[in-house]
């Protein structure tokens, strides 16, 4: 169903965030929009909300499964702009989650169970937010792919992931939160802004009256940002992306830079749960 604005859809379509998990694609180009839709429709989204340029031509069979918002991603503060009004209008509880376009989430055992009955499982832990770690995805070779956006050749870092305590406003150390950094931001960060160097965003939570996000992809409400309970670690998830690759090859202060993403540490990205844990790049916590 399309809407002509977010405004519209949150006045005609509030009726699809009333059951969850609902998610959000936020597309700021035209590149793996039409398989990043139908990855998460798979994936077990009760709804999804496609907020895209007015220029995405989609097939038939994705224009009725989808709700489609015109959206610029490339306004000031475009992300807390589409994601917050969301959260407000959303009944207290329900999950929610974003992603870009050429984004794909990874969960334990997605192969088998799906994105519902994971975070039913998380509500019963009495979680309110999940820690997804966004992996860098990259094509070995730029020649062939230029845009270094390949599917079927995708590639990730198998190491150099680490982690660093995350201060307070008084320079404290957060309970339960960390910085996370590694895969294509860490290897090329003289090309990331620093504010855009970390690889930690808390893309599942469940919507209550008051819940932000904010343009660093922290919530206004510290629980929200914490990886794990204080009692045992939790469920993480993975979004695996081409995001960076994409952006450090359309820029053109980095394109030229950049010969390849491949290093002795990249391995293939077989596009399955167990790689990832085998990985230790998401944690199944106490779901088995």
């Amino acid at each position: 169903m399309r809407y002509a604005s977010l405004d519209a859809f949150l006045t005609e379509g509030r009726g699809a965030l009333a059951k969850g998990p609902v998610g959000l694609i936020l597309v700021e180009d035209l590149v793996e929009v039409e398989s990043t839709i139908r990855h998460h429709l798979k994936a077990g989204f009760h709804a999804l909300l496609v907020l895209a340029p007015d220029e995405l031509r989609l097939p038939p069979d994705l224009e009725g499964a989808v709700h489609r918002i015109p959206y610029d991603m490339h306004r000031p503060g475009a992300l807390t702009a589409a994601v917050n009004p969301v959260i407000a209008a959303a009944p207290p509880g329900t999950w929610l989650y974003y992603c870009y376009n050429a984004e794909y989430l990874f969960h334990p055992f997605c192969e088998t169970r799906n994105v519902a009955e994971l975070l039913a499982f998380h509500t019963e832990e009495r979680r309110a937010a999940m820690l997804t770690y966004v992996i860098d995805l990259y094509a070995p070779d730029l020649g062939r792919t230029p845009n270094g956006v390949s599917l079927e050749e995708a590639h990730l870092d198998r190491s150099g992931y680490y982690a660093l305590a995350r201060p307070d406003a008084q320079g404290h150390a957060k309970e339960r939160q960390l910085d996370f950094f590694g895969g294509v931001r860490w290897r090329f960060e003289e090309h990331i802004p620093k504010a855009r160097r970390r690889i930690d965003r808390i893309a599942l939570f469940r919507a209550e009256p008051g819940l932000e996000l904010r343009a660093d992809h922290t919530f206004n409400v510290e629980e929200y940002n914490t990886y794990s309970c204080p009692w045992h670690h939790n469920l993480t998830a993975v979004i695996a992306s081409f995001r960076v690759a994409k952006a450090l090859k359309y820029n053109p202060g980095s394109t030229y830079e950049i010969p390849s993403f491949w290093w002795y540490n990249s391995v293939r990205f077989e596009w399955s749960s167990q790689q990832l844990m085998d990985l230790g790049l998401m944690e199944p916590g106490q779901w088995f």
